[in-house]
């Protein structure tokens, strides 16, 4: 099972943060780099600065060389399909080949509204997401005078320059509802699930099986995933501080076991032995790659001793 770190790029991290994030995941190995795509800042202060995603990845893709970038994930909402495939097509180029796309339906309807973006109900949202999806793979990998007529989106005569080479890694996913999942096996590269125990994944993935049989593809071609948090720590005082280090970040209160005791069959969070079997537990019940949630972007020193922990992954 390979491992990606996701940040909460929103929580008012500088971009000089997340590019040492980025590179200390790549250091020490890990598949990926992902952050969020949201213009408000949330949980927590209301004020803390955001930025862009993908002018942030931009710049990844010049300071790093080997680990994947991408948005986990874009809500269609924020980007036009042409600008978002133009987008992606030219990180692409400046990453040379480790672009991820990960688009979705949005979900944070506030930050629509403060920031002059539509926000129709879900049914729609999903349509769009659906037909975003064709588009930014005709317009990457179509013939010259592609056309798509939708309900949302039209495309009349496409020319599109540079096509990516190869084209763009796709994620989708969510929280495993019937049709995302059918989404998913039409369009995608990848699922990924959200909010998610390693029980539920398991029960979510066999059904993911069944909707890419529906869709005439091979459940092997689809790669499944999941996103959690992440909150280690090497004994359990140390771990417990960490937590209480999070709630104060994000402004919970209150004890933190029992504010961990709802999240806790979710995240991988605990001592070293705890994380362990939890990696464990999301492997066996599917999960080729398993991204974490660095919720502690400050102290790298998390990502350091996940590093040590993976690395015991198949160790028994």
């Amino acid at each position: 099972m390979k491992i990606g770190i996701v940040v909460e790029g929103q929580m008012g991290l500088s971009y000089t943060q997340q590019l040492a994030i980025a590179r200390r995941a790549e250091s020490l190995g890990f598949d990926a780099f992902y952050r969020t795509d949201h213009y408000e800042s949330f949980p927590g202060p209301a004020d803390q600065p955001t930025s862009d995603a993908w002018s942030v990845l931009a710049g990844l893709a010049r300071e790093t060389a080997t680990i994947a970038l991408g948005t986990l994930v874009s809500p269609v909402t924020f980007r036009a399909p042409g600008e978002y495939a133009k987008v992606v097509a030219t990180v692409q180029q400046m990453a040379g080949r480790r672009i991820h796309a990960g688009l979705g339906a949005g979900w944070h309807e506030s930050e629509h509204r403060r920031h002059g973006f539509p926000f129709p109900e879900m049914r729609v949202r999903a349509e769009m997401l659906e037909e975003q999806l064709g588009i930014v793979r005709g317009l990457w990998s179509g013939p010259d005078g592609w056309s798509f007529h939708g309900r949302h989106y039209q495309v009349d005569d496409a020319c599109f320059r540079p096509k990516p080479d190869p084209v763009p890694w796709v994620i989708t996913g969510g929280e495993g509802s019937p049709r995302g999942m059918r989404i998913a096996a039409a369009h995608a590269d990848e699922f990924n699930l959200t909010s998610s125990t390693p029980q539920i994944a398991a029960e979510k993935f066999a059904a993911l099986d069944a909707a890419c049989t529906a869709a005439g593809r091979s459940p092997s071609t689809l790669v499944r995933s999941a996103m959690t948090g992440l909150l280690v720590g090497r004994t359990r005082a140390d771990h417990r501080a960490s937590v209480a280090r999070f709630m104060e970040r994000t402004g919970g209160s209150g004890d933190a076991e029992a504010y961990l005791a709802p999240r806790r069959p979710r995240w991988v969070t605990g001592t070293p032995e705890e994380a362990l079997a939890q990696l464990r537990a999301f492997r066996d019940a599917g999960a080729q790659r398993l991204l974490l949630q660095h919720f502690l972007p400050a102290e790298l020193d998390q990502l350091d001793l996940l590093a040590e922990i993976s690395g015991s992954l198949d160790a028994r």
